[in-house]
Parts: structure tokens; C-alpha cells; sequence
């Protein structure tokens, strides 16, 4: 994995696919409720079926828990939708069999989005979780942690024990890698999708002022995961493709910030950042490659998105590694064999001469996808992906 970061050539393509929340509830043999709200059971989950899948990295998309995050649930109950859990704050999450969490703020159940016409910037001065808004995310109570700015940019211990237990668990030989989200990706969670896009665009001065405020705790994250150990950094920037964000908007509006992540890390450690875009990212690959980030992932096929994989390599490939291009729609979708194999292979052929490929589903791979698909991707960059029988770039 290492080598294939730096563009090179190790000895075969690696192999290494985001797995959904929700694919581990599935298939980790493991409560879900412990793999979301505990260190331990989510560690287990990651390495069980790294190992299943013979997988080269392990993705760690959720911070460590506080170890007692679980001795303060005081209600408990099955639901229809799934595992209901009443905190002794009043805060609600409901974990669904198959899919991520969803954290509700007390009785009310509204999520309490920041109002970015009526609030100030300067609200988040003073909001120590605002609007249940923790971390780029609405699926916990809460993170302890002491803040600057409202934003909790000191890390505490207990956020790296998902980290420190799969390294110990995988013993070096994995590669481990560690998730920020983009400011942009904040920004957008923070704000509400509608308004946050048409906010660009009527306010964008106190939009720039948001993501500059932002980027204090996507920088924290990104730096404190590099510094603990982990052997690359994911920045999750969901939001960037089209049709979120135009070329303009993306150059606007999230390269700018992003680049301070990369930079950030770059100049506290060796450790690599990389990015991921869902959607249509086609027509901003080199617009991307100049965030710093070492690697681009997903690069979403037709229909999904509007990468052609050896464009992309042609276009990019000396510039940063190349991680993904499987249609995770077919992987889902398909029950035959050879048609996973036969796309598969593909992409084996179009990434890999010159080095730099990492086999990979474009997006997560859904809940409902079957083991055995993802088992035979390993297997088949051993058969067919190894660099002393494929042809020169």
C-alpha cells in the first residue's frame, strides 16, 4: 500500500474497499449498537473482515468512543427501525440493523441546524456541541473533549483507541488509515444542504467565513490522526463533485480550505492525505491534484459519476495515486460471478501499468453487498495484478 501511495509499483496491485457502516452490522457478527458506540467492538469489526476479504488497508471512519458511553443509556427498546437508545442527557440515537446511526436531540427530535442567515459566525464561539452538531456528524450525543472556539480542536486520549487497537490487532501488516472530513464537508452538515449550496451564491463572504472557522477541527483531526501513527489519512469531501458544486464553485470553495488540511499534515508529519469525492468528478481531477492531496478515491464510473479510468490515469496518474473505479452498483446488483470478475479485471488492466492503483469499489460498498463478491478481489489481483507480468504504462 505504501508504494502504490508514492505512485510506485509494489508487487502486485493492493486491494482495499471502504466498507458502509452498515455492511459491518451485517456481517461482523457483532451487536451493532457495541461496533458504533464502543472502541472495542468496532476495532473487531474492522479487523474481522479485513481479514475475511483479504483486504491490504483498513479505513477507520468513526473516532474513538468514551469507554463509558454505554453505561449511560437508561432506556433501551427494539423498534421497527432499529435499536432505540435513551441517554441520561435525554438524547436519543436509533441504530438501525444495516445502516449508520441517527442521533436525535432529546424529546424533540429535530436536528437544529445552524441558521445561516439569523446566526452570527460568532455563535460558534461559545456552542459546545451546536445544535447537536458533533464533529461532522449528528449520529452521536456527544464527544467530551475541552473546545477552542466551540470547536473541539484539543483531542482527547479516548479518540484514538480505534486506532491504537487495530494496529495492535493487525501487527504492522496492514496499512491503517485514519478519516477527516473536508471544512467543506463541515459546512454543508453543519448548515443543511439546500441552504448551505444556495448560500454560496447569495452570501458567500460569510460562507468563506464558515469554512475558515470550520477548518480549525478538520485540521486537528487530520494532524492528531497522523501524529498517533496511522499510515495515511482519508479527507472525506463527499460534497465536492458535480452536480453538488461546479468546477468554479469546487475552486471557490473547497480547494482553498482543503489545501490547508494537506498542508497541515505535510508540515507536522510524513504521513500521507488523500481525498474523497463521490459524483461526477470528470471534469476537476487536476483541479483536485492541486488540494496537496497524494491520491484521489472513488473516481465514480458511468452513470454513476463521469470518470473513465484510463482517462483519469492519462491525466493524473504521475500526479497523485489512483484509488477505486469499481461500480459499486454492479457489485450490489450483479449475482454472477463472472461479470464481477470480467469488471474487475478491467480495472486491473486500465489502473495499474506504471504503478499507483489501488483496486477499490468507487463509493462504500452498500450493506447488502455479499461476502463473496469482495472475496474474489484479492484473490484476483494475486492471479492477474502483479507488476512483473503486466505491461509498462
Amino acid at each position: 500500500m505504501a508504494i502504490a501511495m508514492e505512485g510506485g509499483q509494489p508487487d502486485r496491485v493492493p486491494v482495499m474497499s471502504q466498507l458502509a457502516l452498515g455492511h459491518y452490522f451485517l456481517n461482523a457478527g457483532i451487536d451493532p449498537v457495541e461496533i458504533w458506540f464502543t472502541s472495542e467492538g468496532f476495532a473487531q469489526a474492522l479487523v474481522s473482515l479485513q481479514q475475511r476479504y483479504a483486504f491490504d488497508g483498513i479505513l477507520i471512519n468513526l473516532p474513538g468512543r468514551q469507554p463509558d458511553l454505554l453505561d449511560r443509556i437508561v432506556e433501551r427498546s427494539s423498534t421497527q427501525d432499529g435499536e432505540r437508545l435513551v441517554f441520561d442527557t435525554g438524547e436519543i440515537v436509533v441504530v438501525p440493523p444495516n445502516d449508520n446511526a441517527i442521533y436525535y436531540p432529546g424529546d424533540s427530535g429535530r436536528k437544529e441546524r445552524f441558521d445561516f442567515e439569523a446566526d452570527p459566525i460568532e455563535l460558534l464561539d461559545s456552542a459546545e456541541d451546536f445544535g447537536g452538531y458533533v464533529w461532522g456528524t449528528y449520529h452521536v450525543p456527544w464527544l467530551d473533549g475541552r473546545r477552542d472556539r466551540g470547536l473541539l480542536t484539543d483531542v482527547p486520549d479516548y479518540m484514538f483507541s480505534t486506532i491504537d487497537q487495530v494496529r495492535d490487532l493487525t501487527d504492522g501488516e496492514v496499512s491503517v488509515h485514519g478519516e477527516c472530513f473536508s471544512p467543506f464537508t463541515h459546512y454543508m452538515e453543519l448548515v443543511g444542504y439546500e441552504l448551505a449550496l444556495l448560500s454560496l451564491l447569495l452570501n458567500p463572504d460569510k460562507a468563506h467565513a464558515l469554512l475558515d472557522r470550520l477548518c480549525v477541527a478538520s485540521v486537528a483531526w487530520a494532524v492528531a490522526q497522523a501524529e498517533r501513527g496511522v499510515d495515511a489519512v482519508l479527507m472525506s469531501s463527499a460534497f465536492a463533485g458535480g452536480p453538488m458544486v461546479s468546477p468554479a464553485m469546487y475552486e471557490q470553495f473547497v480547494l482553498p480550505y482543503e489545501l490547508r488540511v494537506t498542508a497541515a499534515v505535510s508540515a507536522a508529519t510524513d504521513v500521507p492525505v488523500y481525498t474523497h469525492t463521490c459524483g461526477s468528478i470528470g471534469d476537476r481531477l487536476e483541479l483536485m491534484t492541486k488540494t496537496g492531496t497524494k491520491g484521489i478515491d472513488t473516481l465514480d464510473p458511468p452513470p454513476l459519476g463521469t470518470v473513465e479510468l484510463r482517462d483519469a490515469k492519462n491525466r493524473i496518474g504521475d500526479k497523485v495515486f489512483i484509488k477505486g473505479n469499481m461500480d459499486p452498483v454492479l457489485l450490489l446488483q450483479s449475482s454472477e460471478r463472472d461479470a464481477i470478475v470480467e469488471h474487475a479485471t478491467d480495472r486491473i488492466s486500465s489502473g495499474a501499468p506504471g504503478g499507483g492503483y489501488i483496486l477499490s469499489t468507487a463509493c462504500s460498498v452498500a450493506p447488502a453487498v455479499e461476502p463473496w463478491k469482495l472475496e474474489l478481489l484479492t484473490a484476483l489481483a494475486d492471479q492477474i495484478g502483479r507488476y512483473d507480468s503486466l505491461p509498462a504504462r
